[in-house]
């Protein structure tokens, strides 16, 4: 069934990328930030039947053992899965998700202290966890996990303003020197901070940094302000996090706990059904600190890029750790025809060149389609193309 995703247009989005391959009309001074296949209450899909779009949500509620089949109907309850495209233009907000069990206490405690679904400071949206898989369409950039001890330290050492943490680490480790950070006055860590971005923004102008260094990223996010009025605490995070580069066709998956943060390129995001997010700053939204220090999991994360299958024809797993979602990368020639039988539902976009599903329906870049259980289908191709398919495993 034809699927019609939503966008969204948060502040970080582009202006090209999402317009571009969706085939939509520029709208000037609008951002295009995420394009959503799914049927998160927020904002469900459309999908065509009987030549009529209705919502996602309301064909799975209508019928959802013919949508979902009885086993992820019973387990579930819905479509575990929420599938996007992004276009990072600048960094988003360094967040963390909860686990399962801990997105269920904190729901139930926030229901229970009487905060509305929808206020602001609800760090809890639903019950549910929100691990993530991402595959980059680009060169993507992001910050993933903390550094090592040693790296730390080092940065510590060498950076002037950080001098006066070092003895906190030494002395209690990562965990309570990223709580003095966090819970600092805005007006003491802009004074803190000032001479740190004043030589970023000089150095980046130099041409000495690299996107591997912090500092390009602080420099970039006060480009237009050699003397900022306000600097965000949290861009002390970026000393102490992974920054990874992902290449096109690689992956990297996101558990609970773990703090990162996307900070520039195009990439496939498939996740749980969930909005649970508890951000460390670089945001205008609600920050629980306190949450936030309870749910981060304080740790050496060494990031595992999966890198891409070489070659075509080819269909490429990204094996993830949970049970909500799978994500498969399909790519075909005029030489291979895809033949599948759907196990689960399942959401494909094609994200280049153009395909025929059963010799029937063409699918162009940027369109999507629906697929419910049990459905036998063939994808063929005159050229190369390229397909994406999150499904339930």
């Amino acid at each position: 069934m034809p699927l019609q995703g939503t966008l969204q247009n948060y502040d970080w989005g582009g202006t090209q990328f999402l317009p571009e391959m969706l085939q939509l009309q520029v709208e000037p001074g609008k951002t295009y930030a995420e394009y959503w296949m799914g049927a998160h209450p927020k904002s469900s899909s459309n999908i065509l039947v009987n030549q009529q779009l209705i919502p996602l949500s309301k064909a799975i509620q209508n019928e959802p053992t013919r949508f979902l089949g009885e086993t992820i109907h019973l387990r579930y309850g819905g479509l575990p899965f929420l599938f996007k495209i992004l276009d990072v233009q600048q960094a988003l907000s360094i967040q963390v998700h909860p686990s399962l069990a801990e997105a269920k206490e904190g729901y139930e405690r926030e229901d229970r202290a009487g905060i509305p679904i929808d206020a602001p400071n609800r760090n809890y949206k639903d019950r549910n966890h929100k691990p993530e898989m991402m595959v980059a369409l680009s060169d993507f950039w992001l910050l993933h996990g903390f550094c090592s001890p040693e790296m730390i330290a080092s940065r510590l050492d060498e950076i002037p303003e950080f001098s006066i943490l070092k003895p906190l680490f030494n002395k209690d480790g990562l965990q309570a020197v990223y709580q003095f950070v966090m819970e600092m006055e805005t007006g003491d860590a802009y004074y803190w901070l000032l001479p740190l971005v004043k030589r970023a923004i000089r150095k980046k102008k130099a041409g000495e940094l690299h996107k591997s260094d912090p500092e390009w990223w602080i420099a970039r996010m006060y480009a237009n302000d050699d003397e900022p009025a306000t600097i965000d605490k949290a861009i002390f995070s970026i000393y102490i996090l992974n920054i990874v580069q992902v290449s096109p066709g690689s992956a990297i998956f996101q558990g609970a706990g773990m703090p990162h943060a996307y900070l520039e390129g195009q990439c496939v995001e498939l996740m749980s059904n969930s909005d649970n997010v508890l951000r460390a700053g670089l945001t205008n939204k609600h920050i629980d600190v306190p949450e936030l220090i309870k749910l981060t999991r304080f740790e050496t994360t060494f990031p595992n890029v999966l890198s891409e299958n070489a070659g075509l024809p080819c269909e490429t797993n990204y094996p993830v750790p949970v049970d909500d979602f799978a994500l498969t990368r399909i790519q075909i020639n005029a030489q291979f025809t895809y033949a599948h039988t759907s196990s689960s539902p399942e959401i494909l976009i094609v994200t280049a060149g153009g395909v025929i599903i059963n010799q029937q329906l063409v699918l162009k870049r940027g369109e999507s389609i629906f697929v419910i259980p049990g459905t036998e289908y063939q994808i063929s191709s005159s050229g190369e193309a390229t397909l994406f398919r999150a499904w339930v495993p």
